[in-house]
């Protein structure tokens, strides 16, 4: 394979105006002459503006094809395009995405480098080129680039003969490692072959990972690129549920129980620790609001169980309100802060209402000791009850009147062979602290859950992080609006979310229900998710192109359409907000 460095290309991260924005990026890089001296994250006089998605280790020199140069330009029509306009530090003449593979080895004047993974979508390259669906055209074209990991420093500089050193295992090429994550109909066989190239970047490895594990077992009549097989949606949009009770658990916290309108029929089993969503005509003459409960009752049970703070608006119209043999519109139970299906030790960790997910969770621990794995679905099991898990119930209220669920929790606990209750009262000033977490002698590989206030949920996982359990097994649940993720972006605003500036529009209402706030739809707004921008709705997103699923939003009801369409369709129950445009009234989980 016969390839030289044709330029070699630098810059330094830069704050740049972007949509009303500020973006301090890297992504501006431009020709140098004479040799420049390549170090394990950097090429002297270079830099990434984005550390979390760009540079490192894994990431420290970006190629691109000057063929793909080429085919860009023809693509847009355009005779402007300058080396590094890609973003990348090499410019190379060979080297195709179609036949390098993942841990080649190439040697570049004195410096060596392995291949580590493809260029990841960003839209900052689509920024930079001003061609704003560049990102998602890389992947579409098979034109995506790669990442080089630095083996043995040195010099390089343009002009430099590129030699192949090591062929990679398992000969997956750059366009395939791409297309295995960012594409539809992938091939399991390669996605198996992945996990087996010590070279790919942890991060994609991961991915990968996921991926497999979201197949079914691969079997002789298998076929290699069969569907990914999605977690069930119980039902479309709301319906009407009938309210079947409302119980009073503690001063300030009601239950109420669900049945379906009609009165026959089963409800679809929750996940323990899923919510429901409830579209309520709270006060007249505004639309209704629509907010999110998390469910308290026993997976698979008969009736679904909420319980509901009063600290609101529509909690307070719940708590007066609602009566048995009351209809309210209700989204199917979603969410994926559940109980995961394994052997490990659990930490429910609890600070007020913030118990009824880990309650619904206390129920599926205790239906493992006569039913095994299905009773996380509310299923009967089959070959016996499984080993008992040691579960350690930690809670914190204000006083005892204020402790919901005290009897019940009790019940279920003493109903497991290795349970551990821990109660504190903070009226009493018996808040939980450090030194009382390292006496409960935690396991190092149990698994966390815990479920109340921001502040309460980070100082438990920095606790349970500091007595040695690994942050990927400490799950938080998190109602209201969650904290934006936008790489990138410098200029973060805290202001509450707020209809968009300028004319209302006169399109479909558009609910965000973590945010409270219902607007219609203006044809003036490219996407949803410009919508939720220009209303300061916490989003969260990663390369903004309709190419990344990181970017996905459940959508809660309604219908959309896509303008541009996304390479591939999104879960179902979720849509791609950068993108999407709704048809009709639309709920989102933003």
């Amino acid at each position: 394979m016969m390839a030289t460095l044709r330029s070699l290309n630098v810059g330094l991260p830069k704050d740049v105006s972007w949509h009303g924005r500020t973006v301090y990026t890297g992504v501006f890089k431009s020709p140098v002459d004479g040799p420049r001296m390549v170090r394990r994250l950097n090429i002297d006089g270079d830099g990434q503006g984005d550390l979390g998605g760009h540079g490192g280790e894994q990431r420290a020199v970006l190629a691109y094809q000057l063929d793909s140069y080429a085919h860009w330009q023809e693509y847009f029509g355009r005779d402007d395009l300058t080396y590094g306009m890609f973003g990348e530090n090499f410019t190379v003449d060979g080297l195709p995405d179609d036949e390098v593979c993942i841990g080649d080895r190439y040697r570049i004047g004195e410096a060596e480098f392995e291949v580590t993974q493809p260029r990841v979508t960003c839209y900052r390259v689509g920024m930079r080129m001003g061609e704003p669906q560049l990102p998602a055209l890389l992947v579409a074209h098979h034109r995506p680039g790669f990442y080089l990991r630095v083996i043995k420093e040195g010099v390089v500089e343009a002009g430099d003969e590129i030699i192949r050193t090591r062929v990679g295992p398992q000969a997956l090429s750059v366009a395939d490692i791409d297309a295995l994550l960012y594409l539809p109909n992938r091939d399991q066989e390669k996605l198996r072959r992945s996990l087996d190239i010590p070279a790919l970047s942890p991060g994609w490895q991961q991915s990968f990972r996921e991926l497999v594990a979201q197949y079914s077992p691969p079997s002789t009549a298998g076929n290699a690129t069969d569907d990914i097989q999605p977690a069930p949606i119980g039902w479309p949009g709301f319906r009407p549920l009938t309210v079947a009770a409302v119980v009073p658990e503690s001063s300030s916290i009601l239950s109420v129980c669900f049945r379906p309108e009609d009165g026959s029929g089963t409800l679809p089993p929750a996940l323990a620790g899923q919510y429901l969503t409830l579209r309520i005509a709270a006060t007249p003459d505004a639309p209704p609001a629509v907010r999110s409960y998390s469910l308290s009752s026993a997976p698979g049970a008969a009736e679904y169980r909420i319980s509901v703070k009063r600290d609101g608006l529509v909690s307070t119209y719940i708590h007066d309100h609602l009566k048995a043999g009351t209809a309210i519109d209700v989204a199917a139970p979603r969410g994926d802060f559940v109980l995961a299906n394994d052997p490990s030790p659990v930490v429910l960790i609890s600070a007020g209402v913030g118990i009824t997910p880990v309650l619904a969770m206390l129920h599926a621990l205790a239906a493992e000791q006569t039913n095994p794995a299905p009773a996380q679905l509310g299923g009967a099991g089959a070959g016996g009850a499984r080993e008992p898990r040691a579960v350690w119930w930690i809670h914190v209220a204000r006083d005892e009147a204020q402790q919901a669920f005290a009897a019940e929790a009790g019940e279920l606990l003493s109903g497991l062979p290795l349970a551990h209750q821990h109660v504190f009262y903070t009226a009493g000033g018996k808040r939980p602290t450090v030194e009382q977490f390292e006496a409960l002698g935690l396991p190092a590989d149990a698994s966390a859950y815990i479920c109340g206030p921001a502040g309460f949920m980070s100082e438990m996982t920095e606790t349970l992080a500091g007595l040695g359990i690994a942050r990927d097994r400490i799950h938080t649940e998190l109602f209201g609006t969650l904290a934006s993720i936008n790489p990138g972006i410098t200029d973060h605003r805290s202001v509450p979310p707020h209809p968009p500036e300028g004319e209302p529009g006169t399109g479909p209402l558009v609910t965000f229900a973590r945010s409270g706030l219902s607007v219609p739809w203006s044809n003036q707004q490219p996407s949803l998710l410009d919508l939720a921008d220009a209303c300061d709705v916490p989003t969260r997103w990663s390369c903004r192109t309709g190419v990344c699923h990181t970017c996905v939003t459940p959508l809660i009801s309604g219908e959309v359409t896509y303008s541009p369409e996304p390479l591939e369709p999104a879960p179902p129950g979720q849509i791609l907000p950068c993108c999407a445009q709704p048809t009709t009234e639309v709920v989102l989980d933003l």
